[in-house]
């Protein structure tokens, strides 16, 4: 018996062994970009330091900090459209996440005719990808003073509008809650807006992070749309589209270490959210991934 669980212990070490081995591989390929976008970050665009464009070596031969001085120094407007991508990522959020909550609970509690109807429709049209809207959603952004400098307010409309087909996730969780704490407040008198607010949001804090962090993703990382609707507007630029612009211009040498500092503080703020919230954002995924 000894015997025989000393050799499960030992063939579980060497599972154990390979298991992290693969793991660190996989892990050194999957940062290997952002390491490399981070060196050339530090490596000087004055071509009397070191030639400012692209190289064949990651390791700068001269570390320097004047490409986040020249994001810094106001030369130009990268702070603004970091502000810009900063409005449309916490706006969307925040709606987003208030009205997904308010349509997922109804669907999850709620019992009326064309529910099931309403459900399924939703789950048909969220099959069809969003680039067949935009010629249609740009005219019609145009026509309210929406595009180019008017842009942020729109891509704001645009990205909170369809939020309540994004219930999926959130009531397959608001599901596992048992309705039974529902049933016992409504005796005691409660009203549906009480025990939503008083008992359901408390014990819903995973999912509310989850459903806030992919809410805030999608404009933070949008560059397709956005183009679409802030062209040629400087000031309405978010930074995917800003950036994008850099790498265009005919100084695109020059402006490509300058573009690695800009995608290094791009990833900031996702990193930390992520880093900090992993652990809700992990339980909100597990907990809504259920049959509703």
């Amino acid at each position: 018996m000894e015997k025989n669980t000393a050799s499960m212990k030992k063939r579980q070490k060497i599972g154990n062994f390979f298991t992290y081995v693969v793991l660190i591989i996989i892990s050194i390929i999957w940062l290997f970009p952002f390491f490399g976008l981070l060196m050339q970050s530090f490596r000087s665009y004055d071509p009397a330091v070191e030639y400012g464009g692209m190289v064949d070596y990651i390791i700068p031969k001269t570390f320097s900090l004047d490409n986040y001085r020249f994001l810094f120094s106001g030369q130009t407007n990268f702070w603004r459209w970091y502000g810009n991508t900063l409005i449309i990522a916490v706006s969307v959020s925040i709606l987003q996440t208030i009205i997904i909550l308010c349509v997922s609970y109804a669907l999850s509690r709620m019992r009326f005719r064309g529910r099931t109807f309403l459900m399924r429709s939703w789950l048909i049209l969220g099959m069809f990808p969003g680039f067949l809207t935009m010629i249609c959603l740009y005219f019609l952004l145009s026509t309210m003073g929406l595009t180019q400098s008017g842009a942020v307010p729109g891509l704001i409309l645009v990205s909170v509008a369809s939020s309540g087909m994004g219930y999926y996730v959130c009531k397959g969780y608001f599901d596992t809650l048992p309705i039974a704490l529902d049933e016992a407040a409504r005796i005691d008198g409660a009203s549906r807006a009480r025990i939503f607010f008083i008992m359901t949001i408390p014990l819903s804090k995973p999912i509310i992070i989850y459903t806030a962090l992919v809410a805030f993703m999608a404009p933070w990382c949008d560059y397709v749309f956005a183009s679409y609707v802030a062209f040629g507007e400087d000031k309405s630029y978010n930074v995917a589209v800003a950036m994008t612009r850099w790498v265009w211009t005919n100084d695109y040498q020059g402006y490509f270490t300058r573009f690695c500092a800009g995608g290094i503080l791009i990833a900031v703020p996702v990193t930390l959210l992520f880093m900090f919230l992993q652990k809700y954002y992990v339980e909100g995924v597990t907990g809504g991934a259920v049959k509703g």
